[in-house]
């Protein structure tokens, strides 16, 4: 059977880290004749993965796209990293995807590692498929890999093959569609064989089971199949089409990426099963000539290209599109992407995957169409919190006008990464999903923008507060020939309830300290409070301006400032000053396995359960609410993660503030004299 879609359909390779996505892309292009060679990840070979950053990781630190044709069709591989460091890099992508082909080890005690991508292309609407890789070895049954992932997902998982086993190695499969047996041939098609008679009665039960599962959306197959008849083979890939499609089934096939078992027939599923572009635009709700953005790319030889899938008609150098506010983008140099190389296109087919240069104005999420079309400017996706920060700082100060440029293009092309200075602390803060995002974050801005920083973990914004009031003068005399300076206040400090802030009043009568003055007083309290006794800034404290003299030549605004801060200086370390830190709102979320674990950790960083319940949405997953301390949240992501074989994730909002002493708030004091 041929293929039936025309255009260029995108296939996304998704799955846990690990899987072998960019190996099973890699054995794709090879055996669709795309490339003369099959490269390798380990041996840092392969044309995916070409950074130094991924090659030194052996694992994809960012988007792969690729372009293969196969017996006349063409597809676009999107190879979306598995890591959950560098996992945002492929969510924008993977709405474009007309299909998707989750990547899953075979070991049933990883089964669970794939459920985060199991829902996320669930609540897309996404076709999918999956696809067993490694299967050379594979540890236990392909029917125990199925019970395993079936709960996971929330269409049937269909069989579409079992395998021929010679001892313990999987040497060939049955295809149960087809009623056809292979022997795999490393490197090579699969040669075609009898269905071994060991395996005849297995593949009758297991052909059955799978026309069964199909009858379930197919009320004449059911039919059919009451009736003892055997249905047609058109009726059986007609149905396996539809349903897939409409995503009512998920098609299960194995293989291995790296010797090619499995790959061909894994491609013909494509040819047949993959919907194309207009059934894309429709599930996104877009219009049938629209140009999608989902990614900016900076650093190649290029330049600024802005990735775009092609969902209505082909796009040509030169065309004039409109965002859907209006705004005018000209489309530049097209080119065709195919690792970390970029080929020069004349035009781009309907439905292809392509990179657009000198679209200036194009941004991440943007649609574009030929005419105005109403649609939301930008289509926003949900990102994975940011859980880790640095405060960074560029080894030569002339490099700060570099730092900021290149901080702008990294964040441009890494929506999950943020960046930012911090009023209080005075530190350029780079935020990122965990350590390991920014590690790589930071090896990119060496390599490709030659700027080198100085990393620490940002402060902690502590503050101090007070617990008894005091009445406090303030004097400020200085001669030192022509005008001097005076300044005389009298002020009350008092402590405010938790959270109230700061108050200024006066009481002044009888023109002890003239008005013009007043705010000059308050300026210079504040001045004080911003850094307290104990090194960090006062807060929930009240001050009320009673008395005062000035001089009628000598007083000034200056004047009244300095006394305003002398007095206030003075007046905290009388006031019984305390520590307070910051107290975040916790939600974990992790498999009901962890839980336990997880809970300990927060208490073992001095958190406070608030409560603890199943997850809204997800079967065999729990959340937890707490309250914890922001310096409990350092290593918490890797903590959770080690915990619970990578899944469990958190979101930290800042909550309040609460008292710090004992040791610890020693400890925080000690630091803070240490930094002055």
């Amino acid at each position: 059977m041929a293929g039936t879609v025309n255009g260029v359909r995108a296939v996304a390779l998704v799955g846990p880290a690990g899987a072998g996505k960019t190996s099973l892309a890699e054995a794709l292009l090879y055996a669709s004749g795309t490339i003369s060679r099959q490269g390798s990840v380990e041996a840092g070979t392969s044309l995916g993965d070409a950074s130094p950053e991924a090659r030194a990781r052996r694992g994809s630190t960012e988007l792969n796209l690729f372009r293969l044709d196969y017996l006349g069709d063409k597809f676009a591989l999107i190879d979306a990293p598995g890591a959950v460091s560098f996992a945002a890099d492929g969510l924008s992508a993977l709405e474009q995807a007309d299909m998707a082909i989750v990547v899953v080890d075979p070991d049933p005690a990883r089964a669970g590692l794939v459920e985060p991508t199991l829902k996320r292309i669930e609540a897309l609407g996404l076709p999918h498929a999956i696809f067993f890789n490694k299967i050379d070895s594979a540890k236990g049954r392909i029917r125990d890999l199925l019970e395993a992932l079936q709960p996971l997902s929330a269409a049937p998982l269909i069989a579409r093959q079992i395998p021929i086993r010679e001892g313990d190695a999987i040497t060939g499969f049955v295809d149960l569609a087809l009623e056809r047996a292979f022997h795999y041939q490393s490197g090579k098609p699969s040669e075609q064989i009898a269905i071994p008679d060991a395996l005849a009665e297995r593949e009758s039960s297991e052909r059955f089971h799978m026309l069964e599962q199909l009858a379930d959306h197919d009320d004449a197959l059911l039919e059919q199949l009451l009736s003892d008849e055997t249905p047609d083979i058109q009726t059986v890939f007609k149905d396996l089409v539809s349903e897939t499609r409409a995503g009512l089934v998920v098609p299960v096939m194995f293989g291995s990426a790296l010797n090619g078992f499995g790959v061909r027939r894994l491609l013909k599923m494509l040819r047949h099963e993959a919907p194309g572009a207009p059934e894309t635009a429709m599930r996104l709700g877009t219009n049938g000539s629209s140009v999608q953005i989902f990614k900016i790319a900076n650093g190649g030889s290029v330049g600024r290209l802005a990735l775009a899938r092609i969902l209505g008609d082909g796009l040509a150098e030169g065309a004039e599109l409109v965002s859907g506010d209006g705004e005018a983008v000209r489309v530049g140099a097209l080119f065709s992407v195919q690792g970390d190389k970029t080929i020069k296109l004349s035009k781009a087919e309907p439905g292809d995957i392509v990179a657009i240069a000198k679209a200036d104005n194009a941004k991440p999420g943007m649609l574009l169409g030929r005419q105005a079309h109403g649609d939301a400017s930008i289509r926003l996706i949900d990102l994975p919190p940011r859980n880790a920060s640095l405060a960074i700082a560029t080894r030569d100060r002339k490099d700060d006008v570099r730092l900021s440029t290149a901080l702008h293009k990294l964040v441009e092309e890494d929506p999950a990464l943020d960046w930012g200075h911090d009023d209080v602390s005075h530190e350029t803060v780079l935020r990122g999903i965990n350590d390991e995002h920014l590690a790589v974050t930071l090896a990119k801005l060496k390599r490709r923008y030659g700027v080198e920083v100085d990393v620490h973990p940002p402060r902690i914004a502590y503050k101090e507060s007070i617990r008894k009031g005091i009445t406090q003068r303030g004097r400020h005399k200085k001669q030192s020939g022509g005008h001097g300076q005076f300044g005389d206040v009298v002020i009350e400090v008092r402590p405010l309830p938790r959270g109230e802030g700061f108050r200024f009043d006066d009481r002044i009568t009888g023109g002890a300290i003239p008005k013009q003055w007043i705010p000059a007083v308050e300026m210079g309290v504040r001045d004080a409070m911003e850094k307290g006794p104990l090194g960090y800034p006062v807060v929930d404290v009240a001050v009320t301006l009673i008395d005062g003299s000035f001089h009628s030549v000598d007083s000034s605004e200056l004047a009244f400032r300095i006394a305003g801060r002398i007095a206030m200086s003075e007046a905290l370390p009388q006031c019984q000053p305390y520590l307070l830190e910051p107290m975040c709102h916790l939600v974990i979320e992790t498999p009901t396995g962890a839980t336990s674990k997880a809970s300990s950790t927060i208490s073992s960083r001095r958190g406070q359960i608030l409560g603890i319940g199943s997850h809204p949405s997800w079967q065999r997953w729990d959340r937890v609410e707490a309250i914890i301390p922001e310096a409990g949240l350092h290593g918490l992501d890797a903590e959770l993660r080690s915990m619970s074989q990578g899944l469990a994730s958190f979101t930290a909002r800042y909550d309040h503030v609460a008292e710090l002493s004992g040791k610890l708030a020693d400890d925080v004091i000690k630091q803070a004299a240490l930094a002055a």
